[in-house]
């Protein structure tokens, strides 16, 4: 079928507001994600801009009756290729699909359309005063599909857990235009197969999230924040437990810095250093509670009391929400690194058991150095949740990636960890998925892919390699 062809077909069948030519500026912006930079020439046949579910349905009965591939995409903030075409297809972006359907106070739920923003999802939330919890530095623009889809974590984890632990029910489509309606707002559903985690971090490849009925929790009327100085990993693992026995509940975020990254955070961004320069490793420490005077001493008692038995070095506490910003700041800092301070660089999302992140760290950092002693590596990470974020400085050294990655994944293999905690596995990581995956594991994603998805028509060459292909 041709090009003109293809999109007279599509035009008839779901209008001209709806499906747009791939010109040069659509493409600019729906060919690469926060990690793929640049236009790539992938021969993009048609762009679709559904408003509907039942047009996300005539979308995809279209492309598999054809054989047509479809790639899906969101709010394109993704770090791992997952929403970028790689060969021709058509693309399908949720960026319309917006509305926010419904807020039930009672149950504590909000139902939404895929391309509703994060960040709208947290405003209406607070609008009926509860909230919703999932936060990451993309929140403005990042789309709940692709949150759900990627199974996204970030900064309160620890406390609320993954997308997943938030997701009550699903509007998916698959392949062939079926529409699975399982928007239910119940927290206990045992009636067999819990089919919305088949869809949630699956990345589009088995069916296209539409809507999502997302978990909401109790507005926090408090929030305190602090920034400690440890002199090593057992510190810190010591004032993780004094911070879950001090706080219980009310621990929402765990943020360790390595010295390194503490540095590019503040002095190399021109940002005054909350601490000195120099200590062992640093904590950012958060707590929500409902108490603001009760829980504003009860955090300045732990963290005291921590002082006292020699395990923090020194702490600053916020005492105003800007004092909070500017604390998070430093943590949230490498959304600013490509100014200069350490850009380009390759970046790693690995996770293992709590206890053995430091270790990792040393380890992966002494091996890098050992090879390749000109690159600068710098960690941080959810450490509460075992989540260790590696970024390498590649900046004027002809090193292969692929060098460095079957290093570090290599490294993390050891200890049955996974080579990708939260950002998911996309197109970038297939390569390594065997880093964290029998091939049995494998062989039964293929299998479930095989069943969903015949054709092979949804998100094609992402997620699961092909048979034969790299690391197998």
């Amino acid at each position: 079928m041709t090009d003109s062809k293809l999109m007279g077909e599509l035009v008839a069948l779901l209008g001209s507001d709806i499906v747009r030519a791939p010109d040069a500026a659509l493409l600019e912006k729906h060919t690469h994600d926060y990690c793929v930079h640049g236009r790539q020439d992938v021969g993009v046949l048609a762009m679709v801009f559904p408003r509907t579910t039942e047009q996300v349905s005539k979308t995809l009965r279209f492309c598999n009756d054809r054989g047509i591939a479809v790639q899906p995409q969101g709010g394109l903030t993704g770090l791992a290729g997952g929403a970028v075409p790689i060969g021709p297809c058509v693309v399908l972006s949720m960026e319309r699909m917006r509305a926010i359907k419904e807020i039930d106070t009672a149950a504590g739920t909000i139902t939404v359309e895929a391309g509703v923003a994060m960040e709208a999802v947290q405003k209406a939330a607070d609008a009926a005063e509860l909230f919703f919890p999932l936060d990451l530095g993309g929140r403005g623009s990042c789309q709940i599909g692709g949150n759900v889809s990627t199974n996204a974590g970030g900064n309160r984890v620890l406390r609320y857990g993954m997308a997943r632990d938030l997701v009550l029910g699903v509007e998916a489509v698959l392949a062939d235009g079926t529409v699975i309606d399982a928007l239910r707002k119940v927290i206990k559903n045992n009636s067999g197969y819990d089919l919305r985690q088949v869809f949630i971090g699956a990345e589009g490849t088995l069916g296209i999230i539409t809507a999502v009925v997302l978990r909401l929790f109790p507005k926090p009327r408090s929030t305190c924040i602090g920034i400690c100085a440890v002199n090593d990993y057992p510190g810190v693992l010591d004032l993780l437990r004094r911070a879950r026995s001090g706080f219980g509940a009310q621990l929402s975020a765990f943020e360790v810095m390595w010295p390194d990254f503490y540095q590019l955070g503040t002095v190399a961004l021109g940002r005054k250093p909350p601490l000195e320069i120099g200590h062992g490793v640093y904590v950012l420490i958060e707590t929500l509670g409902t108490d603001p005077d009760g829980d504003q001493a009860r955090y300045e008692t732990v963290i005291s009391e921590a002082i006292e038995a020699g395990v923090v070095i020194d702490a600053t506490i916020a005492q105003s929400q800007r004092e909070a910003t500017e604390l998070w700041a430093v943590r949230d800092s490498p959304g600013e690194w490509s100014k200069g301070v350490h850009w380009p660089q390759l970046g790693f999302d690995v996770s293992v058991p709590t206890g053995e992140i430091g270790p990792l760290a040393d380890e992966i950092g002494a091996a890098l150095k050992k090879r390749w002693p000109e690159l600068q590596s710098v960690f941080f990470g959810h450490v509460a949740d075992g989540n260790l974020h590696v970024s390498v400085r590649m900046a004027g050294h002809n090193i292969p990636e692929l060098e460095i990655e079957n290093e570090v994944y290599g490294i993390v293999s050891t200890r049955r960890g996974s080579i990708s905690a939260e950002h998911g596995i996309g197109s970038l990581k297939i390569p390594f998925l065997h880093f964290s995956r029998s091939e049995a594991e494998i062989e039964l994603m293929r299998a479930i892919k095989k069943a969903m998805d015949p054709k092979g028509i949804l998100n094609p060459g992402k997620v699961i390699p092909a048979p034969g292909g790299a690391g197998h």
